[in-house]
């Protein structure tokens, strides 16, 4: 039973026989679709085009689980494109078949990481026979009997039946995408499979109503969304379309940007989710972003994972924090469950709702006029013209008709007379109600951050000896930026970098050093005293350890 109240079928993978129509695998429901005697988590990595970071990802999450002491497994399903064998330095894995899924003869094989292994791909395109729709069920079986802490399942860029089934079952699904238009338009076109493919599996068993769905999906353009989808099949069945309508908080991709370059670049994971969120109707929730790196491609021709090749790279530590927040979600979800699914419903309902001129700007109505001000400037950048990430979702006389808005929505909040006129009309039954903010809160970003706090609070006392790694794991528990800090106490960017990654020979003097961590403190809200006591101490011991290296 659904923390929704709907009933579905139990899971049905292991008693399939060879060659079942894929129509006949489980709906996915709210539950964990793979259960076992310890407590296994299943993380999936797909959607978008090739060619943006999947594999990497893929590869370097099972290594960041495995360097935490658990027991972790890749499966390459990606039949087409296979290559995480490379990226894990094996030179030529032995070749696993369909058949030997079929019959359990799929070994994992070990790699160098300690407490890593992979399992190959399944098919081989020159030798062997297509592949068949219901592979994703061998593949459910496979998952189902693997006793161990996380499976990690590589799917590459298909978006067949069986790709999106193994997505859907997840505990956590990872959509990633790069800051070009093809991929983001990819990773919307992901959205949509996947929230189709959930609607398919809800009415596997009426089979005129998915005549019906079929029929309004083919007279709709290209790229149309689902509630587009939704409003039209309602002018057929209202019942249909209240099902249609039902599945959308069921789709719960999470979004990485990967190859990240400019400043710019790290806003469009949070613009896509705030633009998916209002016009797909579909929650995509953001875990962060990769960097472009040397150091990536040159882990690649080395053959080795980028957090064992260079795990100190601006890239190996974007990986971590993805990796933490995945850890966050799974945990947050495994305490509070009915709270997480009751989120996705009103995040649901609220996006439906009516735009007032607070959701056009993602503002609370309490917002100030230098919080306007901000929001106004972000929400013209994401809806301007030839904008990532708007692309495939917006039609041009939609994207007009948002710029309107959001310029109606900046004149009006920012004169008084106009605001207060406004908010007697929309909001009569009591216009000085403070409402929370319209845009939903990232998920992943929240367990993050719920989590470091906790551990900090175990960590800080009278005792603590504060260094660069717990100033910044201490700023990241508090949602803060360098950017802020920096903007806020007028220090260079590149010397709090330098304090937090303990580069002396990036510091200034000593007595500006002081003077820096102590302004950290303060706005972290911590002992000044305390810290620049410990910090100072800490970098002297640096610097004579760095000094007395040469006489070793």
């Amino acid at each position: 039973m659904s923390s929704s109240g709907e009933s579905y079928p139990p899971p049905r993978y292991s008693t399939l026989p060879p060659g079942s129509a894929d129509d006949d695998l489980a709906l996915p429901g709210e539950a964990p679709s793979f259960s076992s005697s310890r407590s296994r988590r299943v993380i999936a990595v797909g959607g978008g085009r090739g060619g943006v970071g999947k594999a990497t990802l893929a590869v370097n999450l099972g290594v960041y689980f495995a360097q935490l002491g658990r027991d972790v497994i890749i499966i390459d399903t990606d039949a087409y494109s296979p290559g995480l064998h490379a990226a894990l330095g094996i030179e030529a894995p032995p070749l696993v078949t369909r058949e030997d899924i079929e019959e359990g003869k799929a070994e994992p094989i070990a790699t160098t990481v300690p407490g890593l292994r992979l399992v190959p791909t399944a098919y081989d395109p020159m030798t062997a026979t297509p592949l068949r729709p219901s592979r994703a069920a061998y593949w459910m079986k496979m998952i189902q009997e693997l006793d161990v802490d996380y499976v990690i399942v590589s799917l590459g860029a298909a978006t067949g039946s069986s790709t999106l089934d193994l997505f859907l079952h997840a505990d956590v699904g990872i959509c990633a995408t790069t800051p070009e238009p093809l991929a983001v338009e990819h990773s919307y076109r992901f959205c949509r499979a996947l929230y189709q493919r959930t609607l398919r599996r809800a009415l596997m068993k009426e089979r005129f109503k998915i005549r019906l769905v079929e029929k309004v999906a083919s007279s709709l353009p290209a790229l149309a969304t689902p509630r587009d989808f939704i409003m039209e099949v309602k002018r057929f069945d209202e019942g249909v379309a209240s099902l249609a309508a039902a599945q959308l908080p069921r789709v719960k991709p999470h979004l990485v940007v990967s190859q990240t370059r400019h400043r710019s670049d790290l806003e469009l994971g949070p613009a896509m989710s705030t633009v998916s969120e209002r016009f797909l109707g579909i929650s995509l929730d953001y875990l962060g972003h990769i960097e472009h790196d040397d150091a990536v491609w040159l882990t690649a021709r080395r053959r080795q994972p980028l957090l064992i090749d260079s795990p100190t790279s601006k890239s190996a530590r974007n990986l971590e924090r993805v990796a933490r927040r995945i850890l966050a979600l799974l945990a947050a979800r495994d305490s509070r469950p009915a709270e997480a699914h009751a989120r996705a419903l009103a995040a649901a309902s609220k996006s439906a709702a009516p735009v007032t001129l607070y959701d056009a700007l993602g503002l609370a109505r309490t917002a100030a006029d230098d919080e306007i001000r901000r929001a106004y400037k972000r929400q013209r950048d994401i809806y301007r013209e030839g904008s990532l990430p708007v692309v495939s979702v917006l039609s041009p006389a939609v994207l007009q008709k948002e710029q309107a808005r959001i310029e109606e929505a900046h004149d009006t909040l920012l004169d008084p007379v106009r605001r207060r006129a406004y908010d007697l009309s929309t909001y009569p039954d009591d216009p000085r109600t403070q409402l929370g903010p319209v845009r939903a809160e990232n998920a992943a970003a929240a367990a993050e951050l719920a989590m470091l706090q906790a551990e900090l609070a175990r960590e800080i006392n009278a005792e603590t000896q504060f260094s660069g790694a717990l100033l910044r794991k201490v700023r990241e528990s508090q949602g803060v930026e360098l950017t802020d800090i920096s903007q806020r106490t007028k220090i260079s960017l590149a010397h709090l970098q330098a304090i937090e990654n303990e580069a002396i020979g990036d510091l200034p003097a000593t007595v500006y050093v002081q003077g820096f961590v102590q302004e950290i403190a303060k706005y972290l809200r911590l002992d000044r005293a305390q810290v620049a006591k410990t910090y100072m101490r800490r970098l002297r011991e640096i610097s004579a350890g760095s000094r007395a290296k040469p006489h070793g």
